[in-house]
């Protein structure tokens, strides 16, 4: 792997062009998009692989840092949780926390209302680890192995409660995207 001044050399000898698109991508927080485009370009003409290229744009997010539009973090206090699911049409019957995933965030919770339409959930907030840094504290947050388990309950039970049905998450102390969803009683 290249480093540092190795990585940095190679930047400055891409053409402009290529170093404003890569840059573009990194200031959108399209991480994968940026990682992708070095590697189409450095892959065969400079062999540089997944991991060089997650360091060559690792550089440029520190180089960018607070100037990065990142996607805003959903809001866990119980008055934004209850404007937002105020604002649906439709009745809701159970609160529920699920499990996702994906490369840029690792492992992440989704709270959905569940509606009386099955096919319609509406998601309430999705709540990464940094969310829940911001809602438990950086302290709090850091004596726990998955914070943002322990936000989402929080958040998902006293909405719950609010409005007066079930709260539900079938996996609160392991990640598992196939865990059992809520299901009204018969």
């Amino acid at each position: 792997m290249m480093n540092r001044e190795a990585r940095g050399a190679w930047w400055e000898s891409l053409p402009v062009g290529i170093r404003e698109e890569i840059d573009g991508y990194v200031l959108r927080d399209a991480l994968m998009a940026a990682i992708r485009l070095v590697l189409d370009i450095g892959l065969v003409p400079h062999d540089i692989g997944a991991g060089t290229a997650q360091l060559i744009v690792g550089d440029r997010y520190e180089h960018y840092g607070d100037r990065i539009a990142r996607d805003p973090l959903s809001p866990l206090d119980l008055d934004s949780l209850v404007c937002r699911a105020a604002g649906w049409a439709v009745p809701i019957l159970a609160i529920e926390a699920i499990w996702d995933g994906d490369t840029v965030h690792d492992w992440f919770v989704i709270l959905l209302a569940v509606t009386e339409d099955p096919e319609e959930t509406k998601s309430v907030a999705t709540v990464y680890w940094s969310t829940a840094e911001k809602y438990l504290g950086e302290a709090e947050a850091a004596t726990y192995l998955r914070p943002h388990a322990v936000a989402a309950r929080r958040a998902g039970r006293a909405l719950a409660d609010h409005l007066k049905v079930p709260f539900h998450f079938a996996s609160p102390d392991t990640p598992d995207d196939e865990a059992p969803r809520w299901r009204p009683e018969n």
